[in-house]
C-alpha cells in the first residue's frame, strides 16, 4: 500500500489522489483480457492471485478515510450486483484525476459538483436509446445469419439410465470437456433420483456455433431436436465462435477434425426464432470472453428450463446454484451435478460406507449445533450467578452431559444426516462419527430450504425442538465422482454428493490444480450467474462492446460545445445564489470536458487491454475517429448502432486480433452499469467535498510557521 502513495504529495485534496493511485493498481483488471496481480505481503512475503478488483481492495492494508470510502463502495456495488466493480474502480481513479485538473484551473468545487452530476445524469438518460428488451435480444440472435449449429453424438444416443454404467459414462464425459465442448451435468450415479428430470438433459452452448447434447432414451429412433427450435442434429461441420466482453472475434472451427464421435448437421429452423435456445445464447453474450464459466452456466440453465417446463417452476433460479471448489483435478473436470456436493473430512467419509443404497433420515438445523449456542434476540436471565468449587470439573462433566443428551435424541429419531447451517461442535462431530451419523456443518440458508421443501421439512434451531415432522426421509449420501466415474481422493478433504428426489439445487464443481485460482474461478463464475440473473430482472439489457460509454462521449462533448448561457433564473434558484449560478454556468465547458476524459481514458484503456491497440496514443485516436464519424453522421445512437451491428465499433487497426472476421454481439447488465458509475462520481465527489485536515494542538502552530503554511485554511 504505501507504493500505491508514492505519487502522493503534499498538496490540498490528498484524498483524491489517493483515490487516484488506488484506482492505478487495477488499470489492467478492466476489459475482457484482463491480467492476473499477485498482490505480496511485504511482512509475511505471501502473495494472493487476484484478478478482480473485489479482491485487490480486499487484499490491501487501506489505513487512510479514502481508502475506506473507496472499499465501502465497491463492496457495496459486489454485494448488491456481483459485477461493474472493475468499472467503478476505473472511473473512481479517471474522474479523481478529472477534479484534480479542475482545481488546478481554479474551478469552484460548487460547479464542479453541480456540473458533474447533471453530465451524468444527461448521459444515464441518453444512454436509454442503447438498451435492448431481453425478448428482441433473443430473436435477433437466434434471427441472425450466424445462426446455431447442434450436434449429435454417439453419446447421445445413450439413455439417461445408461449413465449408470461405469463403460458408457466415462466415453460420454470424454467427448464433452469444459475446455473444449460443452459442460456436462454430472450424472454419474443414480440418475434415477432425478425425479422429472429424468427424460432428457440439454446442455446447449448458447446460439453461436454451439453444442447441444441430448440425452435421449433408451429405443428412441426420432431425430434429436431441440425443443422449439426445429434444429435436428445432422451436420459434421460448424464453427465455433468465440467472443469477448467489448470485442468480438470470429475464432477458430469448432472441431478442427471431426473430434470423438460428434456427427451431424444444421436441418430446419425455429419457427419461433427467440425461443429455441431459451436463456443459452443471453448467458453467452453476458460471458464477457469467459468460456469455462459461460458453459457451466449454460448447463445449469438447460436444466432448469427443463425442470421448469415439467413444474411451472421459474426458469432460472440463483438460490438453487451451490459451488463446490476442488482443488487437485484439472479444470476441465468442471462440471454441473445435480444435487447437493460439498466437502467432507476423511473421518467422515468412513461413515458413507455404511449409507450405501440406503435411504437416509435428515435432520435440519438453522443455527450452531453446539451447547453454548442461542439464537438471535435470546436474553440471559439477569441476576443468575452459578459458583462452583470445581468449575473446570463440573464443566466437563455438563458437556459430557449435552454430548450424551444430542446423541441420544439423534438415535431416538433414526437420524443418520444432520445438515447445519452453523458450526459443529468438534467432540460431538467425533461421536457421531462413531455413531455412524453424518453431521455437515457451513451449510447455506439456501440449500437448507431447497432440502426442506422436497423433504417437508422445518429447520429446527434446537435439538429439543425436533419432534417426528422435523424429520425428513428419502435422501441420499455417496461420495462424488469424476467425470471418468473415479471417486476423488484429494487428501484433507473429499466431495460427497447429497441428493432427495426432485430436488432442484445445481452444485457446480469448479476444478483447478493451482491453490491460488480457487477464489478467482469461483468468482468469475458467480459474476456471470449474477449478470443474467439482473439482466432478467431488468428485462432488458445494454448493448456492449464499449457502446454506451461512446455514446456517453459524444453525449458530453456535444454538451460542453454548446455556446456558453447566461445564468437562468431556474439555475439561480438551484444554486440560492446567483454568483454560484454565474460559476457553474461559466465553468460549465471545462468541467464537462474533465468528465468526458473519463469516458476516453476508459475506452482506449480497455481497447489497449484487448489487444485493440498497441498504444494509448493508437486508441484515443481510434475513439476520436469514431467520435467524429458519429459527429458527422448527425445522430450519434444511430451511427453507434449501426457500427454495433456490424461489429465494427472500436476495432483497432494493428491489434493481434485486427484480421478476424465479423464479430459478435455482447451486452452489458443495465442498473449494475448506470450504478458503478454513480457511485463512483459519488465517492468522487464526496472526497472533494470533506478533503479537509482539522489539525488542533501544538502542531497547529508549527505549520502556521512553515513554509507550507500557504498550502493550508486555519479557521
Amino acid at each position: 500500500l504505501p507504493m500505491a502513495f508514492r505519487d502522493v504529495n503534499a498538496r490540498r485534496h490528498i484524498g483524491l489522489q489517493q483515490l487516484s493511485s488506488l484506482a492505478l493498481a487495477g488499470r489492467t483488471l478492466l476489459g475482457p483480457m484482463k491480467s492476473y496481480k499477485f498482490v505480496v505481503d511485504e511482512s509475511t512475503n505471501q502473495s494472493t492471485l487476484i484478478c478482480s478488483a473485489v479482491r485487490l481492495i480486499e487484499s490491501l492494508d487501506l489505513t487512510s478515510a479514502a481508502g475506506q470510502l473507496l472499499n465501502e463502495t465497491i463492496q457495496a456495488q459486489n454485494k448488491e450486483f456481483k459485477t461493474g466493480m472493475s468499472t467503478l474502480l476505473f472511473l473512481v481513479g479517471a474522474w479523481s484525476n478529472a477534479v484534480l485538473e479542475c482545481l488546478q484551473q481554479n474551478v469552484p468545487v460548487s460547479a464542479i459538483v453541480s456540473v458533474m452530476s447533471e453530465g451524468l445524469n444527461s448521459c444515464c438518460e441518453r444512454v436509454q436509446c442503447l438498451q435492448v428488451s431481453i425478448h428482441d435480444v433473443n430473436k435477433e440472435l437466434c434471427s441472425s445469419s450466424v445462426r446455431p449449429n447442434t450436434f449429435k453424438s454417439k453419446a447421445c444416443q445413450i439413455g439417461c439410465d445408461s449413465l449408470l454404467n461405469s463403460q458408457t459414462f466415462p466415453y460420454f464425459q470424454k467427448d464433452i470437456s469444459v475446455p473444449e465442448e460443452v459442460i456436462p451435468i454430472n450424472s454419474c450415479s443414480r440418475q434415477e433420483d432425478d425425479g422429472n428430470v429424468n427424460k432428457c438433459l440439454v446442455s446447449p452452448l448458447g446460439c453461436f456455433g454451439s453444442t447441444a447434447s441430448l440425452v435421449k432414451p433408451p429405443g428412441d429412433k426420432s431425430t434429436s431436436v431441440i425443443s422449439g427450435s426445429g434444429v435436428s442434429a445432422s451436420s459434421p461441420n460448424t464453427q465455433k465462435l468465440t467472443h469477448s466482453r467489448y470485442f468480438s472475434t470470429l475464432g477458430k472451427s469448432y472441431f478442427s477434425s471431426q473430434r470423438g464421435n460428434f456427427q451431424g448437421n444444421l436441418s430446419g429452423q425455429s419457427t419461433d426464432p427467440c425461443e429455441c435456445y431459451g436463456l443459452g445464447h443471453l448467458a453467452m453474450t453476458l460471458s464477457h470472453g469467459n468460456q469455462t464459466s459461460m458453459k457451466l452456466l449454460q448447463s445449469v440453465v438447460a436444466y432448469q428450463q427443463e425442470r421448469a417446463e415439467c413444474s411451472g417452476s421459474s426458469q432460472f433460479s440463483v438460490a438453487e446454484i451451490v459451488t463446490c471448489c476442488l482443488l487437485g483435478l484439472p479444470e476441465s473436470y468442471s462440471c454441473v451435478s445435480p444435487g447437493f456436493v460439498t466437502l467432507i473430512s476423511p473421518e467422515q467419509a468412513t461413515v458413507i460406507k455404511y449409507f450405501e443404497d440406503k435411504p437416509l433420515r435428515i435432520l435440519l438445523m438453522d443455527g450452531d449445533l453446539t451447547e453454548q449456542y442461542r439464537h438471535l434476540g435470546f436474553n440471559r436471565p439477569c441476576n443468575v450467578r452459578t459458583v462452583s468449587e470445581h468449575p473446570g470439573l463440573q464443566e466437563g462433566r455438563a458437556g459430557d452431559l449435552w454430548l450424551s443428551s444430542v446423541l441420544d435424541i439423534l438415535k431416538s429419531f433414526e437420524i443418520n444426516l444432520v445438515l447445519v447451517k452453523g458450526n459443529v461442535c468438534e467432540n460431538l462431530m467425533e461421536r457421531c462419527i462413531a455413531n455412524s451419523i453424518l453431521v455437515i456443518g457451513s451449510v447455506t440458508r439456501d440449500v437448507l430450504c431447497a432440502f426442506g421443501e422436497v423433504t417437508s421439512t422445518q429447520p429446527v434451531t434446537y435439538l429439543t425442538q425436533l419432534n417426528v415432522s422435523c424429520v425428513g426421509s428419502g435422501a441420499r449420501v455417496e461420495l462424488w465422482k469424476a467425470c471418468d466415474g473415479r471417486a476423488m481422493d484429494l487428501g484433507e478433504l473429499l466431495p460427497v454428493k447429497i441428493k432427495v428426489p426432485g430436488i432442484p439445487l445445481l452444485t457446480a464443481v469448479l476444478t483447478t490444480t493451482v491453490a491460488s485460482k480457487i477464489q478467482l474461478i469461483e468468482d468469475q463464475f458467480w459474476t456471470l450467474v449474477y449478470r443474467l440473473h439482473h439482466a432478467l430482472n431488468d428485462e432488458k439489457v445494454f448493448l456492449g462492446g464499449g457502446a454506451v460509454e461512446l455514446l456517453c462521449l459524444s453525449h458530453i462533448q456535444m454538451l460542453a460545445e454548446e455556446p456558453v448561457q447566461p445564468a437562468t433564473k431556474n439555475t439561480m434558484r438551484e444554486f440560492h445564489n446567483p454568483w454560484l449560478a454565474a460559476s457553474a454556468t461559466e465553468y460549465k465547458s471545462v468541467v464537462l470536458q474533465a468528465l468526458a476524459s473519463g469516458w476516453k481514458q476508459y475506452l482506449s484503456v480497455v481497447m489497449c487491454n484487448a489487444g485493440k491497440a498497441s498504444s494509448q496514443l493508437e486508441a484515443c485516436t481510434s475513439v476520436n475517429h469514431h467520435l467524429k464519424k458519429a459527429a458527422d453522421c448527425g445522430s450519434p445512437s444511430a451511427y453507434i448502432l449501426q457500427e454495433f451491428r456490424k461489429g465494427d465499433l472500436l476495432r483497432g487497426g494493428s491489434g493481434p486480433f485486427a484480421d478476424h472476421g465479423v464479430g459478435l454481439k455482447v451486452y452489458d447488465n443495465v442498473t449494475a452499469k448506470t450504478e458503478a458509475w454513480r457511485r463512483a462520481l459519488d465517492l468522487v465527489l464526496l472526497v472533494l467535498q470533506t478533503d479537509a485536515e482539522i489539525i488542533t494542538g501544538p502542531k497547529r502552530i508549527q505549520l502556521l510557521n512553515s513554509h507550507v503554511s500557504s498550502e493550508f485554511m486555519f479557521l
